[in-house]
């Protein structure tokens, strides 16, 4: 069988991709590409779930600790850096296993990307300020006026992509919903809708339970240590990507508001908000991929998922090693 250049695995947070993932690269000549915006960030382990050292050395991972938190990584830089990476792992004979959550970054390499206006640090910074004294949602409602469609699909509190929506209007006179041209595939690009698999939930309150027992295990690892180091480094704030991350946001707002020692019901509140902005990414992760209609659905609460996983890339690379 000819060599598949890349397949994709993708699904919400909490859905199963990175033990399947390593299940594959057991059985198959792979390297694994992570889809993720947040673990491309060093000293960002124990919130974004990062592979363990033992599991990184497993098989070949790209695209993790890339990238001091100061630093930021758009959609282009990943399509850039995947489609150079699936050639080299191609040339080693090898198939690229594009794994993650981050669907933005999946939508770009297999649509492609539109010619957005360059980001601008002054109309960022005013409407910063906006948000600063009216909050999100009123600039959540600011864009509902002049961009109905994207103020549909985000969150009042999205304050990342609330910004950049407001920001694109602003510097181009244009929706950023009108940049999005409804192309269904970039024929150049090395992922070919159909080889992309999706772990979904059937049962919703199966994910949610999965959720919440991650940001438990997360906590017990020392997670809110992790972001007191990180604060202690003094050049991080809430206003970076990085910092936006869910999870780190709200422990971030939480040290800020009742100082650097949580007490149990502080850390109690810390739970109950990480696990409700973790809900609410994974149902945002869950909108994307019905957008992308050639994907391989696999419920990943069915008893035999990862067995259908291995069927599934069975299919595309032959039989197993």
């Amino acid at each position: 069988m000819a060599l598949v250049s890349c397949i994709g695995l993708a699904g919400p947070t909490a859905s199963g991709k990175s033990a399947a993932s390593l299940a594959i690269a057991q059985r198959w000549p792979v390297e694994i590409i992570s889809v993720d915006s947040a673990l491309v960030y060093r000293g960002m382990n124990i919130g974004t779930a990062k592979p363990t050292a033992a599991e990184l050395a497993q098989v070949p991972h790209h695209l993790i600790d890339i990238l001091d938190p100061l630093q930021s990584y758009s959609a282009a830089d990943f399509v850039r850096d995947t489609t150079r990476l699936v050639g080299e792992i191609n040339g080693r004979g090898r198939t690229a296993l594009l794994v993650g959550g981050t669907m933005l970054y999946f939508k770009a390499l297999l649509v492609g990307l539109d010619d957005m206006p360059q980001a601008d640090a002054a109309v960022r910074g005013a409407i910063d300020a906006r948000a600063a004294t009216l909050g999100w949602p009123a600039l959540h409602a600011e864009l509902a006026r002049v961009d109905p469609v994207t103020a549909s699909r985000l969150p009042p509190f999205d304050s990342q992509r609330i910004q950049r929506a407001l920001e694109v209007f602003e510097v181009s006179g244009k929706p950023l919903s009108s940049f999005q041209t409804g192309r269904t595939h970039n024929p150049d690009s090395p992922l070919a809708p159909e080889h992309l698999i999706s772990l979904e939930p059937h049962d919703r309150a199966w994910l949610h339970a999965r959720i919440a027992q991650r940001f438990d295990a997360m906590l017990a690892e020392g997670f809110i240590i992790e972001v007191k180091r990180l604060r202690a480094r003094g050049d991080l704030s809430t206003d970076l990507p990085s910092m936006r991350c869910v999870g780190y946001r709200q422990a971030w707002d939480l040290l800020d508001a009742y100082g650097n020692t949580l007490k149990p019901a502080q850390v109690a509140e810390l739970r109950e908000l990480g696990v409700a902005a973790t809900r609410q990414l994974a149902k945002r992760q869950l909108t994307w991929l019905r957008s992308m209609s050639q994907r391989k659905v696999i419920a990943c609460d069915a008893p035999d998922a990862r067995a259908r996983v291995l069927e599934s890339v069975q299919a595309l690379l032959g039989a197993p090693m």
